[in-house]
């Protein structure tokens, strides 16, 4: 099962914003996220680009147009 989580840095150690109930030696992933909102910006923008505008959806147009 995979979950996702938000955290923080406190004190050189990583702590969740939920608890959430882990064994002890638990393996887990850590991903750093960039402090700059134009990254979430950008990558947010390049995924709508991608749902948006593509040509699977002109089936829909062409319905709407009858």
């Amino acid at each position: 099962m995979l979950n996702t989580t938000v955290g923080i840095v406190k004190g050189g150690r990583i702590e969740t914003l939920e608890p959430i109930p882990l064994p002890e030696g638990k393996r887990v992933l850590v991903t750093i996220l960039p402090d700059d909102d134009m990254f979430w910006q950008e990558a947010s923008g390049e995924s709508l680009e991608r749902i948006w505008n593509n040509d699977e959806d002109d089936v829909y147009v062409r319905h709407l147009d009858q």
